[in-house]
């Protein structure tokens, strides 16, 4: 599927709608409501009936509730038609540096308040958990996001202090980002005991809160940056952290030259985007797209909640 086929095949809501049923109940109907499988039916409305039932709503035996494929998740009490929602999730899977919700207002003809809604609420559909922790070799180092002067007038530039993010990558595998308060070691070991495998092999600089390392894995290799050291190799063993580094430019040039500025208020749902796309960087963009709409279901947001700050 790419963004030819998605315009053409699911260019009505009616369309799209059927086809995030296929992709949420695949077995048959769940309720939402109380979890039974199988035993909802469509509603159709009475022929001579002045108020006729919309299309997709169905019934529960069980709860006798109704419901629709929207309720609980990303989707629900939304005025945006499905086949807008497709579009703009194949968009932000398919963008290697991420898409503004400016650029998306403007393709989708919604409003800016109503894209910004869309990203945020995407974005939390793409914040899947790991749930196998990080093992092998793990390569784990932070940078500082943000905290370019602002111009203030005829006032001095005033200096705004950078966020401050930690990233784990396994070789040839799988990252996680999170962003932390700051560079401690009490939040390094909290951050590395959340995703990280007891017995990972871990890779790190030769910045000194990593000290604690040594004594919690097994093993600690350490690249001497301050002696402009960036790559060795022992034996069949290479020694560096240019996986995590590569990784960390994406996430600039995406914040640098898409958004342009992100808050330290939303910036952990951004790093939810930029490890999606990397987690799923061998699949096509179709497969992105589909993997970011099985993750929409149990994440309902309202708008008060998406101005709120969110925890990683």
């Amino acid at each position: 599927m790419n963004l030819t086929e998605l315009a053409r095949d699911f260019a009505t809501a009616n369309e799209a709608r059927q086809f995030l049923e296929s992709q949420r109940w695949p077995d048959g109907t769940i309720c939402p409501h109380c979890g039974l499988l199988g035993a909802s039916y469509k509603l159709t409305g009475k022929a001579d009936s002045t108020k006729p039932v919309r299309d997709g709503v169905y019934k529960c035996k069980g709860c006798k509730k109704q419901f629709t494929v929207t309720v609980g998740t990303i989707f629900e009490d939304s005025h945006i038609p499905l086949h807008k929602w497709l579009m703009a999730i194949h968009l932000l899977c398919a963008s290697k540096k991420g898409m503004s919700s400016h650029q998306l207002h403007r393709m989708l003809g919604v409003t800016y308040k109503s894209a910004w809604f869309m990203t945020h609420r995407i974005r939390l559909a793409m914040s899947t958990p790991i749930r196998k922790k990080l093992s092998g070799t793990v390569e784990v180092d932070e940078t500082y996001i943000g905290g370019k002067p602002r111009h203030g007038g005829t006032q001095p530039r005033k200096l705004v202090p950078k966020a401050v993010v930690v990233s784990l990558v396994q070789r040839n595998g799988r990252v996680k980002s999170v962003h932390i308060p700051s560079v401690s070691a009490k939040n390094l070991k909290e951050v590395m005991r959340e995703h990280l495998s007891t017995n990972a092999n871990v890779m790190t600089d030769d910045f000194a809160s990593y000290g604690f390392v040594k004594h919690s894995y097994p093993r600690h290799d350490v690249i001497r940056h301050l002696n402009h050291n960036y790559s060795r190799r022992e034996g069949e063993r290479k020694i560096h952290t240019n996986t995590v580094e590569g990784f960390f430019s994406l996430v600039k040039r995406g914040i640098v030259g898409t958004f342009h500025h992100v808050s330290k208020q939303h910036l952990q749902r951004y790093l939810h985007e930029f490890d999606f796309r990397y987690n799923a960087r061998t699949k096509t963009d179709g497969e992105r797209t589909l993997l970011a709409i099985k993750g929409v279901a149990g994440k309902r947001m309202k708008y008060s909640e998406a101005k709120q700050k969110e925890t990683a």
